[in-house]
């Protein structure tokens, strides 16, 4: 299984402080998945431009075909103006209607203030209902306060990440596990 998880924004240390927390809990939990971490601050993306994401190449190329590959996506991203950061919502842009089909995707988010708690559920998750993407329904709000020097310093935020991952993957294996006998019932 392909695990991808995403660092949705170029600036800022705490989505990826937390991302960086999700990834070493996944390995530990889950040594036999495939973890692959994209930090969208380490390449250069070009924005969407309408083309199919296989025409794209360098670092654009390599990020949208490495999410296309993917099983499963755990995507980190902070809340900027009460609203996700621009580079994000570039992928999406980038990639097809249908990129999350059969694909288990989960979130983690960032923010600097509670009131923003809502813009996963308000923003996020209907873009990826609409690419077709099997969302975990609970996800990791972080705030401020549970960063200290650039390490989440909230004992319950990491228990609440571990659980993210938990559910993550049971959610992943059970869909596979579907899938696989639904493919069982056809002859070919």
């Amino acid at each position: 299984m392909k695990v991808v998880g995403l660092s949705g924004s170029i600036v800022g240390s705490k989505t990826r402080t937390a991302m960086n927390y999700t990834v070493q809990s996944l390995i530990e939990k889950y040594p036999d998945v495939e973890m692959q971490l994209i930090d969208l601050a380490e390449y250069d993306l070009q924005f969407s431009d309408g083309r199919n994401y296989l025409e794209y190449e360098g670092d654009t190329g390599f990020v949208t075909k490495t999410i296309m590959e993917a099983d499963v996506l755990i995507i980190g991203t902070p809340i900027f103006q009460a609203s996700i950061p621009a580079t994000l919502k570039n992928i999406f842009d980038l990639l097809p209607v249908d990129a999350f089909r059969d694909k288990v995707v989960s979130l983690l988010v960032t923010a600097g203030s509670p009131k923003h708690y809502l813009i996963a559920e308000q923003q996020l998750k209907p873009i990826l209902a609409y690419m077709k993407a099997n969302i975990v329904q609970t996800y990791v709000f972080i705030e401020e306060k549970d960063f200290h020097r650039k390490e989440i310093a909230n004992d319950d935020v990491l228990f609440r990440i571990e659980r993210l991952v938990e559910d993550t993957m049971m959610l992943a294996e059970t869909y596979a596990k579907i899938r696989e006998e639904k493919d069982a019932m056809y002859d070919f």
